[in-house]
């Protein structure tokens, strides 16, 4: 019962910020009289949303497959950096300052390139988002197993696990509150990493959309695309933390 109060005040409360916005959104158009190339009304977006859904829908899940898959791969390449750095601490000096450089190259730089490298499919876009994904979930993870805490492993040690044995059962179930955190980072910026590969050169998705509208002054159809867009990275995120209450809910319970 209290957790249906909590999802039904949480849906309340989304709905309330979602008016506010709405009205802030046409009162600013009206009171700056703003002709629909520079700002729609939300009339107009939503009649776009209507009107073209087949067309969004269709390139939104373009948009929505390229994000998972993204997400799927930086999160994998993300653990594997993590896991290497926190069982080799040498190589720290070595590949920390190489994955640090990564993530200061500009991606509208990065993009063209991955297009020509990996064609205007799936595979550049992928590529593109698993980039910009992999280092919070790198960055959290390695700080989480490097903080696991010394009566675990001292508990290990007096069982007589092996080196393994404690990565495994002690410190990355410790970490794993942390690998969460950066996966919910990571959510919230794959579908930057879709949109900016399909503006570099796509036959479909979002950005597309997004690109080939504002070419022809469509504002309502860019406003309507980056609200798909928002919607489909809300619920991506909404999914991640769903997944990591699931997986992290005895944390709370142990610090309770």
């Amino acid at each position: 019962m209290g957790r249906q109060r909590s999802g039904l005040s949480n849906l309340l409360h989304a709905a309330s910020v979602l008016a506010v916005l709405l009205a802030v959104w046409q009162a600013a158009k009206w009171f700056f009289a703003l002709p629909n190339f520079l700002l729609p009304g939300p009339a107009d977006v939503a009649g776009v949303i209507y009107h073209q859904f087949p067309h969004i829908a269709f390139n939104a899940l373009i948009t929505i497959q390229e994000m998972l898959l993204g997400l799927l791969a930086g999160g994998l390449l993300g653990i594997c950096v993590a896991v290497v750095l926190a069982s080799f601490p040498v190589l720290d000096r070595y590949l920390m300052p190489v994955v640090v450089t990564t993530q200061t190259l500009p991606v509208f730089a990065i993009a063209p390139i991955l297009v020509i490298w990996f064609g205007l499919g799936l595979g550049s876009k992928i590529v593109m988002a698993a980039l910009i994904i992999f280092f919070p979930v790198a960055s959290s993870l390695y700080d989480g197993l490097k903080q696991t805490p010394l009566a675990w492993l001292d508990l290990g040690h007096s069982w007589g696990a092996s080196r393994t044995q404690l990565f495994r059962h002690m410190r990355l179930p410790a970490a794993l509150p942390a690998l969460m955190s950066g996966l919910k980072v990571a959510a919230t910026l794959a579908p930057i990493g879709a949109v900016v590969g399909e503006w570099a050169g796509a036959a479909g998705g979002l950005g597309f959309v997004m690109l080939q509208a504002n070419a022809r002054t469509q504002m309502d159809v860019v406003f309507a695309a980056l609200i798909v867009l928002a919607f489909c990275a809300w619920l991506l995120r909404f999914a991640v933390v769903k997944l990591s209450d699931r997986l992290t809910g005895w944390a709370h319970h142990t610090h309770g």
